[in-house]
């Protein structure tokens, strides 16, 4: 196992500097952008939505990085949009973009070759230009229909050569793009959660009580003529720790829980000839089937239960839910 490197107090406090320099550059880089969000940004906004295709993002290098996560980005948030790499659209990818996509090309300098090269093709499809470049005198801004500075005074890097900072302004102002278009849309949470099915966010947001409860023989259920005895025998036998009780209707009357066995066991009740309904509690908690995995968990979480029964709207009992469940489903 390789031991943990000890930096000489000078040598821990030099690198300290050198990160916090670099933080306080991009956040400057950052910052500068705030009086960027003006004619050209709302413009940018106006042909993304009214795209009636796709937004075609591209970018060489690290620009082409950032493009990608822009795209991604963009599409996640209700506007459709996909990467294209400028070497590989010179050479067939250029059948990817359409006249009714909107091109988002992305250069520091704004003078890249590879997205020149494919600027007139894109010119004769008719696809709107925005640009975001660090150069408003460049090929790129001049051709392009609207150019969004993204301008830095300095890298981060003390070179002034590694793309740090320019990066760091590019992918805030395509973070402001996507968010910008999503608030236009009305995009919403469930909107998110169908693009994120797989996320957390989609699993809260998509997934219902009904997806994941126990349902038929699975339900722990005795009538309330039934002994104690009887009742945790269902309980041990369908191991969700409590048992649902209901009348000769089968409507739901009550509840019979673990707590509850230890609290009749401290009360010295005799477990065989015991009725359940003596023991039971009474007006229980209940939920939908068609409510979300996330409100199920939210009521019991506020009524501090471990437990949660599903019932209809004549109040049978249709399922059953506890805390397990919802850990296994990723709600928790």
């Amino acid at each position: 196992m390789n031991k943990r490197p000890h930096p000489a107090p000078e040598e821990a406090e030099k690198l300290q500097a050198l990160g916090l320099a670099v933080i306080r550059n991009e956040a400057a880089a950052v910052k500068a952008l705030e009086e960027r969000i003006s004619g050209d940004f709302v413009q940018a906004c106006c042909f993304m939505l009214a795209c009636e295709g796709r937004i075609v993002v591209t970018g060489m290098g690290k620009s082409g990085h950032i493009g990608n996560k822009i795209a991604a980005t963009l599409a996640s948030t209700g506007s459709p949009a996909f990467f294209v790499h400028p070497g590989e659209a010179s050479h067939g990818d250029l059948g990817m973009i359409t006249g009714k996509d909107v091109v988002l090309a992305l250069s520091n300098s704004g003078e890249t070759a590879e997205l020149l090269t494919i600027l007139p093709l894109i010119k004769r499809l008719g696809a709107p230009l925005i640009a975001m470049t660090g150069n408003p005198g460049s090929n790129l801004a001049r051709e392009a229909d609207v150019h969004v500075d993204v301008s830095v005074e300095q890298e981060a890097c003390p070179l002034n050569l590694a793309p740090t900072s320019s990066t760091t302004a590019t992918l805030a102002m395509g973070d402001a793009l996507a968010i910008a278009l999503l608030e236009a849309r009305g995009f919403t949470e469930a909107d998110f959660a169908l693009s994120h099915p797989g996320g957390s966010l989609g699993r809260r947001l998509l997934l219902h009580i009904g997806d994941i409860m126990h349902a038929g023989a699975q339900i722990p259920i005795v009538q309330e003529s039934d002994t104690l005895r009887s009742a945790l025998m269902e309980m041990t036998n369908k191991g969700l720790g409590m048992t649902s009780v209901v009348d000769s209707e089968g409507r739901l009357t009550g509840i019979y829980t673990d707590g509850d066995l230890r609290r009749t066991l401290d009360h010295g009740v005799d477990v065989h000839n015991c009725r359940i309904a003596e023991v039971m509690t009474k007006g229980c908690t209940t939920a939908s089937a068609n409510l979300l995995a996330a409100e199920g968990l939210k009521i019991m979480e506020e009524n501090k239960i471990n437990s949660l029964l599903i019932v209809d709207d004549q109040h049978q009992v249709i399922g059953a839910l506890n805390m397990h469940d919802l850990l296994r489903a990723g709600v928790v």
